[in-house]
């Protein structure tokens, strides 16, 4: 189990392949959501915001509440370098127990206050009545979603993405199966659902996903969920840890939750047409995500072996292979530009809006590699201090500022993206000057 850190190309993408596979089920799940409800015969466009709106609030509690995941990582790879793994043997259950009870609460909350909370989207009529029928089906998942992440969090910090890997394929294959019965439906078998049936589709993949690894997590690791109600030493550090997380997160989902509302306020085609282009942004950071995850995995790893000079030129490589990869994304999504705006919908004034803007979305894609490579380092060197205090001063400085100046220009969903862009490119920035500065020289 004690393998030295291997940051060689074929040692990197042995991790990062597996994890870009895994990252990118959740993203491809809500595509899917998206291009189906999008092409529904009865009210396309309408179903299409507010799966859109919906969606958006729901990543935002799943990003906030799952930050653990990256909390757990970081602490299991520093305690896996340092060859110290019985020290917090007690450690997932009772940080996975601490998942389950919050995600509770926040769902009780939410399904009380749902109607206030999409009308604060900016969402009414029969955009609010399908964002509150999909949310309300949509929040059984939590739990299981929060599960799920913490026993990914467990298996990437032992420096292993295949079987998060295998449970998101799994996942993945199922919720688009059912996506199809059961928004659409059987004839003489199964009733139409249309937009509660991708809900259903997502919930019942998701307990599935959380059986799965309950299964594994008992059987490929060393640890059980047998509670101790000693709490573990190492608990403190990891709540506070997944506080800060929480904190960027929060911050990153005010910008998440501005550019949605905004985009209702201008019109259902121009929240249809962000939710398309969103989702898309989306899947590309999955994509990229899966060398952050290396990132996340390893740093933690070469912290405890006290390597440095390692650290740094993993920084390197990472930035590296995610930027190519980025770049031939944004290549062929040139080169497909109109028939991908096509898959998600037929309505013209959609599809007009989404093509103004979607061409921002491309070429911030190189930016965004070099952003999401040194968060996950961050994450695993577990300075999440430095990442809460990047989000709140790229959100507030950053975002708000350029969406406000656009809007007042009438620039609408450019006013957005010249958002996006100006947010991740102080994320990028300011997060290579910071390594540098801290990691570049030291212990050389």
């Amino acid at each position: 189990m004690y393998k030295r850190s291997n940051i060689t190309f074929k040692g990197i993408n042995k991790l990062a392949i597996p994890a870009i596979i895994a990252g990118i089920a959740e993203p491809l799940l809500s595509i899917t959501d998206t291009a189906i409800v999008g092409n529904l015969t009865e009210n396309p466009t309408e179903a299409l915001a507010a799966v859109g709106i919906a969606g958006s609030f729901i990543s935002a509690m799943i990003w906030i509440l799952a930050q653990t995941r990256s909390a757990i990582s970081a602490t299991i790879s520093k305690y896996l370098g340092a060859k110290k793994l019985d020290e917090i043997a007690t450690l997932p259950a009772q940080i996975i127990a601490i998942n389950l009870i919050l995600s509770g609460i926040i769902c009780f909350i939410t399904l009380f206050f749902v109607v206030e909370i999409f009308q604060l989207y900016n969402a009414g009529g029969l955009v609010l009545k399908y964002s509150i029928d999909y949310y309300k089906i949509r929040a059984i998942g939590f739990p299981l979603t929060l599960f799920v992440f913490s026993v990914f969090g467990v298996f990437r910090g032992l420096q292993n993405t295949y079987w998060p890997m295998v449970i998101s394929i799994i996942g993945a294959g199922l919720n688009i199966g059912l996506d199809f019965i059961l928004v659409f439906g059987i004839d003489g078998f199964i009733e139409p659902m249309n937009v509660k049936g991708a809900a259903w589709a997502s919930v019942i993949a998701q307990a599935v996903m959380a059986i799965l690894s309950l299964i594994l997590l008992l059987k490929k690791t060393p640890f059980s969920l047998r509670l101790s109600f000693t709490f573990n030493k190492e608990i403190k550090n990891l709540v506070g840890l997944s506080l800060n997380l929480m904190v960027r997160a929060l911050a990153l989902n005010v910008a998440l939750y501005l550019a949605n509302a905004y985009a209702t306020k201008y019109g259902n085609n121009y929240i249809a047409a962000q939710t398309i282009a969103f989702q898309i942004w989306l899947f590309f950071a999955f994509f990229i995500d899966g060398y952050s995850s290396v990132g996340d995995i390893v740093s933690g790893k070469l912290l405890g072996e006290k390597n440095y000079k390692k650290l740094w030129r993993l920084s390197v490589k990472l930035s590296r292979y995610s930027i190519v990869v980025s770049i031939i994304l944004a290549l062929f999504c040139a080169v497909f530009y109109f028939p991908i705006g096509r898959l998600f919908s037929k309505d013209l004034f959609v599809l007009q809006s989404f093509y103004s803007v979607f061409w921002i979305v491309l070429i911030m894609q190189p930016i965004n590699a070099v952003a999401f490579v040194f968060d996950g380092i961050f994450k695993g060197l577990g300075e999440a201090s430095t990442l809460r205090n990047l989000l709140l001063t790229a959100t507030f400085l950053g975002f708000i500022p350029v969406l406000l100046i656009g809007d007042y220009f009438n620039l609408k969903l450019y006013a957005i993206w010249m958002a996006f862009t100006v947010w991740m490119i102080m994320r990028a920035g300011i997060l290579v000057f910071k390594f540098r500065k801290k990691y570049l020289y030291k212990n050389s």
